[in-house]
């Protein structure tokens, strides 16, 4: 469980620099440059996040379960997840619908991924992970929204309804996959066990 969290605090800690430690984030570009933040930003990134995996592993043959949930639970779980891979695949395109009104469709999609698993996961290595990366979603869009307020950033303007159409077919192609065999592949657990 200590891997597990060490992990989550890491991946996350990485992925919270430019929200908890903005002067040091602008110190380490002063001084590797741009191209040099977004490589050590890059390898940190992996590296964290390989430790996550390997803590969650090891967290989920060791600990208990905190509760259960219901079995019409994971019905709504990986409809959560159809949404979840739709909005994913609408942040890599450009901006139709999808993008301009949820604003920022990849932390959506976070924030949807992690309460998905949390309707259906009551072990507590997964309440831990899932309840983290919820918490991190919710963080880090009320700070692009003040980043957005200050004019830091800039939403990405509407470019074509032709992208929904995309983000749809491609997020349910890849839910379809996720279903049918990745998560089982993946992970040990096939989502359409009940």
């Amino acid at each position: 469980m200590t891997l597990l969290i060490v992990g989550i605090i890491l991946f996350l800690g990485v992925h919270l620099v430019r929200v908890l430690l903005p002067d040091f984030r602008r110190s380490i570009i002063a001084s590797l440059g741009e191209k040099g933040w977004r490589a050590a930003y890059s390898i940190a990134s992996i590296a964290t996040l390989i430790l996550l995996i390997y803590g969650f592993g090891q967290a989920r043959q060791v600990t208990g379960v905190l509760y259960n949930p219901p079995v019409w639970m994971a019905h709504i779980s990986i409809t959560l997840m159809l949404i979840a891979m739709i909005c994913l695949v609408a942040s890599l395109l450009p901006a139709g619908h999808i993008a301009t009104k949820t604003k920022h469709p990849m932390v959506l999609s976070v924030k949807i991924w992690a309460l998905a698993h949390l309707l259906a996961n009551g072990e507590t290595s997964s309440v831990l992970l899932f309840t983290a990366f919820l918490a991190w979603g919710v963080i880090l869009r009320i700070s692009l929204k003040r980043r957005q307020r200050a004019g830091e950033i800039t939403l990405r303007p509407f470019v074509s309804a032709k992208y929904d159409l995309y983000a749809i077919i491609i997020g349910i192609v890849v839910w379809a996959l996720i279903i049918w065999k990745l998560h089982e592949w993946l992970i040990g657990v096939s989502p359409l066990v009940i």
